[in-house]
């Protein structure tokens, strides 16, 4: 597991909830002003600097509720609001994106790239407010510094942590099922043709060398695919061509995006069974979690009936309450509800977070016995 993983999932999935958001405000008319607030409030929580200097510091990755917490949170972050049916729509939509460019990604450091087009699309919706747009450069720039030194083994755990955390996640998603990049049973297909990565040749050819390290013998052999050569590598400076379109914004108006759950098999079942197992690094994600919410500012709606209003990702309210009750148990996330503010010490914020999870019970005497019930209550999620 790699413990610089966590930076680059936050800024993709953001990266991708942004792209969606901004598609759903657009196909149902939202007046332009509340659209563009929406926008702004979300891209500044979520570039808030407490929250990222939480965030950049070395860590593991959580479990998949925590990371999910993070984002109701932040989806919640201006005026508008989203039902639970909505919310969970969003969230696949995300996960699946953004798994599906890292398993297309020709090397591992092309996550780098797709992470800059994400920053980069960021820096667009907030062009016209240089205080928000402050804030997104300075990200980039900390992206750069963090990541651009790292080796192409560091490159390889990163992918390989991001791979694990999707593993089981095989959400069948229209745009991907019509162009046959995605099957019926939620996986997707990978190319056998297109650019092989940067540096490395076309295959199809065997050279054979003596002791000494001259060339010997060539022999050719079908690959079984139509490949061709990258032309040039994407550019990991702030500005500049990232040649790969992963990560740019695949959705439009005209093209609505649907989510299908896939059949759930008997080893998704034990597999489920299995990570429900006791987890010994419970309390530190809590207190992790806690710190993060700490950093987060929600918005709550003001007296003014007009000023919010709530964005559907389903067709029509009906299709939103049938997905909310037809979707499978193991894939309710159940969003742990933190409330923290930015004013709290991390101890308080801590100790909140654990009254909430043993609210139903009378209060431990003794530190040990919360640390117990807060576990237990992990067990339970």
């Amino acid at each position: 597991m790699s413990s610089r993983t966590l930076p680059l999932l936050f800024i993709n999935l953001g990266g991708e909830m942004l792209y969606i958001l901004d598609q759903r405000l657009r196909a149902q008319n939202i007046p332009a002003d509340k659209a563009k607030k929406v926008m702004n409030d979300i891209i500044t929580t979520m570039f808030n600097k407490k929250f990222l200097e939480e965030l950049f510091k070395p860590q593991e990755l959580y479990s998949k509720k925590a990371l999910r917490t993070v984002f109701d949170r932040l989806a919640h972050a201006s005026i508008m609001r989203l039902n639970q049916a909505s919310m969970d729509k969003l969230y696949d939509l995300m996960t699946m994106a953004f798994k599906y460019q890292v398993l297309l990604c020709p090397r591992p450091k092309d996550i780098l790239l797709v992470s800059f087009n994400h920053m980069d699309a960021i820096k667009d919706f907030v062009k016209d407010t240089p205080s928000i747009f402050g804030q997104v450069d300075e990200t980039y720039q900390q992206l750069i510094e963090m990541y651009t030194p790292l080796s192409s083994g560091d490159f390889q755990l990163i992918r390989q942590t991001l791979l694990i955390f999707f593993q089981d996640m095989h959400i069948r998603v229209s745009i991907f099922l019509k162009d046959k990049v995605q099957n019926s049973n939620g996986r997707f297909v990978l190319p056998t043709s297109g650019p092989v990565p940067y540096g490395t040749l076309v295959p199809g050819l065997i050279r054979m060398f003596s002791c000494t390290g001259e060339e010997t013998t060539r022999l050719q052999f079908a690959n079984g695919g139509n490949y061709t050569a990258a032309l040039r590598e994407g550019s990991f400076e702030m500005f500049g061509d990232r040649v790969t379109k992963l990560g740019t914004n695949m959705y439009s108006v005209s093209r609505p995006v649907e989510t299908h759950m896939s059949g759930t098999s008997k080893n998704s079942a034990q597999h489920t069974k299995v990570n429900a197992a006791p987890n010994p690094l419970a309390k530190e994600e809590l207190n992790l979690l806690a710190k993060l919410m700490g950093g987060l500012e929600v918005q709550k709606p003001g007296g003014n009936a007009d000023s919010g209003f709530r964005v559907n990702l389903f067709a029509t309210d009906e299709e939103e309450e049938e997905a909310l009750i037809s979707r499978p148990d193991e894939l309710s996330y159940g969003v742990i509800k933190i409330q923290a503010t930015k004013d709290q010490q991390a101890n308080a914020e801590l100790a909140k977070i654990m009254g909430e999870f043993t609210e139903s019970g009378d209060p431990s005497p003794g530190a040990s016995s919360k640390g117990d019930d807060l576990l237990a209550m992990m067990d339970g999620l």
